[in-house]
């Protein structure tokens, strides 16, 4: 995961604890040797995967979580903003691994974790049981997520960071990617959203187990030095010897809290910005705008996941080749913002082609892998450039920082996208409401909210019965003469009408038959004289009238498409039939906003990547490949002079003259012309 060079004879064989000490005593007393150290580092890696893959899960099945404990949509991305603030304490409070060490806080984190997913989450008793469950999991992974990556900073000399940085960034992304792949091929034949959590409770078990038995970590004394190649090795378990780890790390905090380190982290938490909502959301925005099922939509974000871990790999590689960062950094933000432009203006075109989107996710999510490879690599070596002892309390720094930023983005996120909330909470139901009943939903979609609103109250509305039957009429194929003549005819005829509705049904079809009906048209001048509250002559002239050839045309007219209406209406259950005349209106526009308020999200994530590049500038580093190999040439020559002056039991400094005594030049300190320095244009 490294460069590799030969080994001294024996340091391949570190001494290490017998019998179960070995299960908590995991500090090695030598650096180890490059079969060893790649196996820390995978073991590092792995972890990293799988608590990411935790971290993540809920993303995959998040409209049945909604569902399940009945969140409302803004209520479930609080419960991602507590679950960030919480872990964003938490990374603070894993700067102290600098002091407790690495290894045991990430084997016990293991452990919490994978039964915090496996018993916790999914058998959580509600909104509030869940909630606490997701934070004490983001609590945990606050702190093991910092000492992951300072474990591999420790096994890896700046010389190889990039590779070996490349592969600590495969967590976030191989762990997304297991999350969908995981739930792209068992949603369909495990569709209860708790599955997806057992799985990864019962891989996280077997994760624990692994680094258990096999992670170690560096005493202090090795892990608070600076190394920039393995050939500095016999140079830092010479000066280890005579190293105060506690002196080493006094006031770290102090050292570390410069603006090369807070604004890089700031700068690479405004970058992934579209990440972690693709993290949380891209279900959502794919079933909300595209109308994907869960299943289609992971496997869509798979494209992602899977560019982005090859880019991690080969940029970290190519990284290190050429000794430098800055310029990967660049060009990834340069590529990912073109891919995350055309990705945003995808947003308010809903026949965008599933392979069109992938090549945007390809495009963006290799730049993205670029770029951030690089930056880790680089904002460890700007840390070891004040301070290698205090590379967890940067670490902490910027776990912190990344929390924090993701924290307040998601309470914008739900202002900027109202939309969203109103069809994740409503539209679920609206939609299930007119697959059973598409016929008469159309028909009801097709009266103005305001005019049904009316009539829910008051039926005899004359004015918004008017409207409605309009526009019922159109709806069903009236020509435009025809669907005024019914708003016309309602308008014109309301009294005859308010009559013909008066009169009994049974009685109304006995005149039909047999208008000399004497015994029906005195029930029928009665109902007309008690519902409309008139005196018996009015009655007996509105019973007249409506045997009016013009009146009875008329009254047929609105007969037929009022009938339309009432059937549509009588099809819906009554609660069904409240919550859409309720909600639909609401729904029916936010289907048609949401587009473009995911657009102005996406800009505002395309905005956050711009703003990381001012920031490269001040982080270490090269510019020049030629410029970093002459640095590390004059590093090389330092280690010879200071390894020289070891072996003859004096001292030089790094100038090559004569220095201090052997146990003052054990001391940490910043090496001129490393890797990580070099910060002058060039």
């Amino acid at each position: 995961m490294s460069l590799t060079t030969d080994s001294p004879a024996g340091a391949d064989a570190p001494a290490l604890p017998d019998g179960i000490r070995r299960l908590w005593a995991r500090q090695l007393a030598h650096y180890p040797g490059t079969g060893p150290r790649q196996l820390y580092l995978a073991i590092t890696v792995i972890a990293a995967i799988f608590l990411y893959y935790a971290l993540y899960v809920q993303g995959a099945v998040a409209t049945q979580i909604i569902t399940a404990f009945d969140f409302s949509f803004t209520a479930f991305v609080f419960v991602s903003v507590i679950g960030n603030a919480v872990g964003a304490g938490a990374s603070l409070f894993a700067g102290l691994a600098d002091r407790w060490g690495r290894a045991n806080l990430v084997v016990g984190g293991l452990l919490l974790v994978a039964l915090i997913a496996l018993f916790g989450l999914p058998h959580a008793p509600g909104q509030a049981g869940f909630t606490v469950m997701y934070a004490m999991l983001c609590f945990v992974e606050g702190i093991v997520l910092v000492a992951t990556p300072a474990l591999v900073r420790d096994f890896s000399p700046q010389v190889g960071r990039g590779v070996a940085m490349g592969f600590w960034t495969l967590g976030p992304v191989l762990g997304s990617l297991t999350v969908t792949m995981v739930s792209s091929n068992t949603l369909d034949a495990h569709p209860d959203w708790r599955f997806q959590f057992y799985v990864c409770g019962v891989v996280g078990l077997f994760v624990f187990v692994l680094a258990a038995l096999g992670l170690r970590e560096l005493t202090p004394a090795l892990r608070d030095q600076l190394m920039v190649s393995l050939r500095d090795r016999a140079l830092v378990e010479a000066r280890a010897a005579g190293l105060d780890p506690e002196q080493a790390g006094r006031e770290s905090w102090r050292r570390v809290l410069r603006f090369d380190v807070l604004g890089p982290a700031f700068a690479i938490s405004m970058f992934l910005l579209l990440y972690y909502i693709l993290v949380g959301f891209a279900v959502v925005y794919f079933a909300t705008v595209y109308g994907y099922p869960e299943a289609r939509a992971n496997a869509l974000a798979n494209w992602y996941w899977i560019s982005n871990a090859i880019a991690l790999v080969v940029a970290g590689v190519l990284s290190d080749r050429l000794r430098v960062r800055k310029p990967f950094m660049v060009l990834g933000m340069v590529v990912s913002l073109v891919g995350n432009i055309l990705f945003a203006l995808a947003a308010t075109e809903p026949d965008t082609g599933y392979y069109t989107l992938a090549v945007y996710f390809v495009l963006s999510a290799s730049g993205s892998g670029i770029a951030y490879v690089a930056w880790m690599a680089s904002f460890t070596e700007t840390v070891e450039r004040h301070s290698p002892a205090a590379t967890a309390t940067g670490l902490a720094l910027w776990g912190w920082t990344l929390r924090l930023v993701v924290s307040a983005a998601l309470i914008i996120f739900t202002f900027v996208l109202p939309a969203t909330s109103v069809l994740v909470d409503q539209g679920a139901r609206v939609e299930h409401i007119v697959a059973e009943h598409p016929a008469e939903v159309a028909v009801l979609s097709a009266v103005d909210p305001a005019a049904s609103a009316t009539l829910a109250r008051d039926p005899r509305d004359v004015g918004a019965l008017s409207t409605a039957l309009g526009q019922v009429a159109a709806q069903q194929g009236a020509s435009p003469a025809e669907a005024e003549a019914v708003s016309t005819a309602v308008r014109e005829r309301s009294r005859e009408l308010a009559a013909a509705q008066a009169i009994a049904p049974p009685t109304l079809a006995a005149l039909q038959q047999n208008p000399r009906d004497l015994a029906a048209a005195g029930s029928a001048i009665g109902d007309i004289s008690r519902e409309l509250a008139v005196d018996q002559p009015t009655a007996v002239r509105l019973l007249t009238s409506l045997a009016d050839p013009e009146v009875k045309s008329d009254l047929a007219l609105v007969q037929r498409y009022g009938g339309v209406l009432t059937e549509a209406e009588a099809a819906i259950a009554p609660d069904d039939l409240a919550y859409l005349s309720e909600h639909g209106s609401d729904v029916a526009k936010a289907q048609e906003d949401n587009p473009g308020q995911w657009q102005n999200w996406w800009w505002v994530c395309v905005a956050g990547q711009v703003v990381f590049l001012p920031f490269v500038f001040v982080m270490a580093g090269r510019w020049s490949p030629r410029r970093a190999r002459e640095d590390e040439r004059a590093h090389e020559a330092m280690v010879e002079r200071e390894l020289a002056a070891l072996h003859s039991g004096t001292a030089v400094d790094r100038a090559g003259g004569p220095g201090t005594s052997p146990a003052t030049a054990t001391a940490p300190h910043r090496s001129e012309g490393t890797v990580s320095e070099g910060t002058a244009e060039n």
